[in-house]
């Protein structure tokens, strides 16, 4: 498969020849994240359960037989650490979770479990590491108290959460800090935690997400059935929060550390300009410009509570790590269906792995044009 080079040079000195360990590699961000880091010329080892949807991206990219993959529960202490050992990791990228709001009013036992348990069993595994690792602890917007606000939360506001989801992420956070307080202070792996808002992305199959429930709709020329058309969500391309994650990660590298103050080593917030932040009615209709259908509205009276307003702060993402959201919103909803489209249109894995990689590639090179400074710190 070709390598898009010149696409992916802004962090190839960080992860080419390095080995990243991805929990949740199975998930939609998961298997992106994978892509993207095989496109950078990393050695990947991924630990998840089976692919939680069907299809899933992950079976569609074949990354079963691209990477090293590994099945197992982050709740299994022994199997977790024994893939952690073998892996070796230069760099943790931890996204595995239940990560939908309306299935954790279903199981709530399991949301904590997998959420709160499963990364403090991977912080815990990373306790008796030596070799120097850069950890990324991916968790959520929702994960702050919910005032619906006007304004985006910031790092430093409040944690909590209405939904079994949300608190179980803020309380994520509470471990996430505690553990790089307690043991982690002066250690070889470096933590930081991060907080994303809502993602759109061709390859994401999962119920009761706005966009793939679009897409289910469209291609059987149904209605989409909208709950709440007026909830107010910081949307973005998947591509916007894995560029921070990995951007991230490469400043936490033994590498970098000489030069770098520890501010790294905590949690940022990686989410959209406040042009993408719109309303699902908003969204919907974007996406109607590239796949015409109409709205069902069905409203959400007897569903379980949705937050109507949510919205990020990215001032220090900005300001300490000179990262900055690249897509404007109508490219985020025109790069998501055109994916779409082109899978339906030739669903082989050599034309998924294509699609995926050209968008990598065309947001990189969009991330250079705008002179985002993602080479800077690690051309030194």
């Amino acid at each position: 498969m070709e390598v898009l080079v010149s696409a992916i040079s802004p962090f190839s000195n960080a992860y080419a020849g390095k080995n990243a360990f991805v929990t949740g590699h199975t998930g939609f961000k998961g298997a992106w994240l994978c892509e993207w880091l095989l496109a950078l010329g990393a050695s990947v080892t991924g630990y998840a359960l089976a692919s939680p949807t069907s299809p899933a991206l992950f079976d569609q990219l074949g990354l079963a037989t691209r990477i090293r993959h590994v099945k197992g529960d982050v709740r299994d202490p022994i199997l977790l650490r024994a893939a952690i050992a073998e892996c070796e990791p230069d760099f943790v990228f931890h996204l595995a979770a239940q990560p939908l709001v309306r299935a954790s009013y279903s199981d709530p036992v399991g949301t904590f479990e997998v959420n709160v348990l499963g990364t403090v069993q991977l912080l815990d595994a990373l306790r008796g590491q030596s070799k120097p690792c850069g950890v990324v602890c991916v968790t959520t917007d929702k994960c702050y108290e919910n005032r619906e606000w006007l304004y985006g939360y910031r790092e430093e506001d409040r944690l909590g959460g209405r939904d079994p989801y949300s608190a179980s992420k803020a309380a994520a956070e509470i471990a996430i800090d505690s553990y790089r307080k307690s043991f982690f202070t002066n250690h070889a792996v470096k933590i930081a935690s991060a907080r994303a808002g809502n993602v759109i992305g061709g390859g994401d199959w999962a119920v009761d997400r706005i966009v793939p429930d679009c897409i289910r709709a469209l291609s059987a020329g149904r209605p989409v059935a909208v709950r709440n058309r007026r909830a107010i969500r910081p949307w973005q391309h998947v591509l916007e929060p894995l560029s921070g994650y990995l951007w991230l990660g490469a400043l936490l590298a033994p590498q970098e550390r000489a030069s770098h103050s520890s501010a790294f080593a905590s949690a940022f917030n990686f989410g959209p300009s406040h042009d993408a932040d719109r309303t699902v009615g908003e969204l919907v209709g974007e996406l109607f410009k590239h796949w015409p259908g109409a709205i069902e509205d069905c409203g959400q009276m007897e569903g379980p509570h949705e937050a109507g307003r949510l919205q990020l702060a990215t001032d220090k993402a900005r300001g300490l790590l000179s990262w900055s959201p690249v897509w404007r919103f109508s490219e985020a909803v025109a790069a998501t269906v055109g994916w779409y489209r082109s899978a339906a249109e030739d669903s082989s894995p050599e034309n998924i792995c294509r699609i995926t990689r050209k968008q990598i590639g065309s947001y990189t090179e969009a991330a250079r044009a705008s002179l985002i400074p993602w080479s800077l710190s690690i051309a030194r």
